[in-house]
């Protein structure tokens, strides 16, 4: 894989990026996105971030999935509150703010997607926190093809039969927080005969693919479950 000095999750042509706003019950979400060269027709993936807003981690993970082929947009969910940049204390203003709000600023983002001639599928990927939106999401929208939430809490049980996407759920196998959780979202995924994979990454943890997180970021199984979303999109967003 060709790798960027600064973003090793560069795999192919640098993509063209912009600032852009999309509406979303009365205000605009700010937003990141990553267009591939030369992009003309192909699947988009919204891109969810963590409890630290949409920081150079987040717009990286965009980047890379644009130079993988995939029009990438990550919204900046902390629009409403004055963006990140303005946000001393993010991760306790993101934790008060109600689920709902975030689901449906995201679900707003999934929806201009869709309005977008050129785009002919729509993936989700979160991490952290945002991997708990993501799962919410995958509940509440049928527009999404595939959902890959990285390292999220699972969302409420009872609402997982609405799932239309295909899930591929990544975990740091020393990340027992939030693999307490695996049993029970697998059990509901199976119940309901949603195709869904997970996979745990030996001697990885919470945070593991961010590779701004110093000690928590793990190279080998980052490049590892980069290559495998990677081929998860591929399948269910073509």
């Amino acid at each position: 894989m060709t790798q960027s000095a600064t973003n090793p999750l560069i795999g192919g042509p640098e993509p063209e990026v912009s600032q852009i706003e999309i509406p979303a019950d009365g205000v605009k979400i700010k937003a990141h996105m990553a267009r591939p060269q030369g992009f003309t027709k192909g699947a988009a993936v919204v891109v969810i971030h963590e409890n630290k807003g949409l920081v150079a981690n987040i717009r990286d993970v965009a980047d890379g999935l644009a130079s993988s082929g995939y029009l990438a947009v990550a919204p900046d969910l902390l629009t409403r509150d004055g963006g990140t940049d303005s946000i001393e204390d993010i991760p306790a203003m993101i934790g008060a703010i109600p689920k709902e709000r975030l689901t449906g600023d995201a679900l707003a983002v999934i929806k201009y997607l869709k309005g977008l001639p050129e785009v002919t599928s729509v993936g989700i990927i979160g991490f952290c926190f945002g991997g708990g939106v993501t799962w919410r999401v995958a509940t509440e929208s049928g527009d999404i093809a595939a959902a890959v939430p990285c390292y999220g809490a699972n969302p409420p049980l009872e609402q997982v039969p609405n799932t239309k996407a295909a899930v591929f759920a990544v975990y740091g196998a020393t990340d027992e927080r939030i693999n307490a959780g695996i049993d029970d979202i697998n059990k509901a995924l199976d119940g309901a005969g949603i195709t869904h994979e997970h996979k745990l990454y030996p001697g990885a943890g919470h945070a593991f693919i961010n590779h701004n997180a110093g000690e928590r970021y793990n190279a080998e199984q980052a490049e590892a479950a980069w290559a495998d979303l990677l081929a998860w999109f591929g399948k269910h967003l073509s």
